[in-house]
């Protein structure tokens, strides 16, 4: 793989009208030359997204040299790939909606259901037979590429993949830290009297998992934040702290900042992702009931703030493939095509990354899928060494680990009797023996056209 050819990048889940249209606006920003060849199970959906990205060399600002493509098949993708990227899903908006309204008739609630929970273990079961079925198209058809999965539940999704293939180079990519990164900034820029303090120019240390991650170093221009970020939790913890005051009424993926405020006062490490996502892993501290949300200051579920943006995005859909409407160039809401830049050569980058653990977290278990920071460079992704959680915060991490565990494990043996062990074991199913037996039944039911085998 180098820079002075043509990059053959295979995006599975290529139809996307969400990370999919950011991802062809920051790879236009860039000087690239690559295919992109598109595949989705919907293949209208990839055909609209051909058009719409193969618009953008109309783009005056458009700096790159990429053509999309539109595959009928996963083979004809990934051949002779040098880069691939997984971003899939299941099912839709409406069948989240359905198991957020099943898991709320046991008392049980959720605010994303992604990574974890009772839903993340159903979406895990549905989501998983893929991640396998590419994993060995990857070994066949283009056994030397950099994978970079974007999917959720993150760390079964990898996992899964290096079991199937265990040489597989594959790395996991998130945006998961933005919103933590942002806020701090945003201190930052209050308590020094700076601007334009972008996420980019925080400096940390990255430990945990994934969705269950956390800094014990952060620093701007080399000074240590810590105690700027202490200030403001030992000042707000009882009523939050925003940038943008009562946004999380309205977004969301927007808080006050009360989840990560408690959790730093308990454990000395501030939480790196959303108090939503982090609030999942925990007990249910901070998701007892819908009360105990709005006490906490942070949204529900964001079912129906996504199927808001999906209806608003497929509204543009026309314009964007007539030519009358542009995709913005730039961007950078993820680290993907930075990443993919650093690959091929186009300089080193210091990012996070989710992979094996070997050794970087020294106090979680080895060849556990584990979030650090990773140094990218020409045809390598070499993590950093991130230290020893706190036992507290082990702990939580080590449950989920096994429960991950347990999750690969039952998919790989087709045995959902084994994943409801993973199910019990989660720290939000606080119910008893018999209604976790009938919920989980009930959930499966619900999404049964989505598994590979269901009985």
């Amino acid at each position: 793989m180098n820079n002075d050819k043509r990059l053959n990048i295979a995006y599975i889940g290529g139809g996307s009208y969400n990370f999919g249209w950011k991802f062809f606006s920051e790879l236009a920003a860039e000087e690239i030359c690559a295919t992109i060849n598109l595949y989705d199970k919907d293949k209208q959906l990839s055909l609209t997204n051909e058009v719409i990205g193969n618009n953008l060399r109309d783009n005056p600002r458009c700096k790159s040299d990429i053509v999309f493509l539109a595959c009928d098949t996963p083979e004809d993708a990934l051949k002779g790939a040098d880069i691939v990227l997984i971003s899939i899903s299941c099912g839709n908006t409406d069948d989240e909606a359905a198991l957020h309204n099943i898991i709320e008739k046991y008392g049980i609630i959720q605010t994303s259901g992604e990574q974890t929970g009772p839903i993340g273990v159903i979406n895990a079961l549905r989501i998983l037979p893929d991640y396998i079925k590419y994993a060995e198209l990857i070994k066949k058809l283009c056994p030397n590429a950099w994978v970079m999965s974007l999917s959720s539940p993150m760390s079964e999704c990898i996992d899964i993949m290096i079991k199937v293939f265990p040489e597989i180079k594959i790395f996991g990519s998130t945006n998961e830290l933005f919103q933590t990164l942002e806020f701090i900034g945003g201190l930052v820029e209050t308590e020094n009297g700076v601007t334009n303090v972008r996420r980019r120019d925080i400096k940390y240390n990255l430990m945990g998992i994934s969705g269950f991650s956390w800094f014990n170093k952060i620093s701007y221009d080399g000074e240590d934040i810590m105690p700027i970020f202490r200030k403001y939790a030992e000042k707000f913890y009882k009523t939050g702290y925003e940038l943008h005051p009562g946004e999380y009424k309205t977004n969301p993926f927007s808080s006050a900042n009360k989840v990560k405020f408690d959790l730093f006062l308990r454990y000395g490490l501030i939480p790196a992702v959303s108090d939503r996502t982090i609030a999942e892993f925990c007990p249910p501290w901070y998701l007892k009931s819908k009360k105990t949300i709005e006490n906490w200051k942070f949204s529900g579920s964001a079912v129906n703030y996504n199927k808001k943006l999906s209806i608003d995005r497929q509204g543009r859909v026309k314009p964007l493939m007539s030519g009358s409407e542009y995709l913005a160039i730039g961007g950078y809401t993820s680290d993907v095509v930075l990443q993919i830049r650093a690959l091929i050569g186009n300089g080193n980058l210091i990012t996070n990354a989710c992979r094996t653990n070997k050794g970087q977290i020294s106090n979680l278990p080895s060849n556990a899928v584990v979030a650090s920071n990773a140094l990218i460079s020409k045809n390598n992704v070499q993590t950093v060494t991130s230290g020893e959680l706190p036992d507290e915060i082990a702990a939580i991490a080590i449950r989920h680990i096994s429960n991950q565990n347990t999750i690969v494990k039952s998919v790989l043996e087709k045995d959902l009797d084994v994943a409801f062990n993973a199910f019990l074991n989660d720290p939000l199913v606080c119910i008893d023996l018999d209604s976790a037996g009938e919920l989980y039944k009930e959930m499966l039911s619900a999404v049964s056209k989505d598994l590979v085998y269901f009985c």
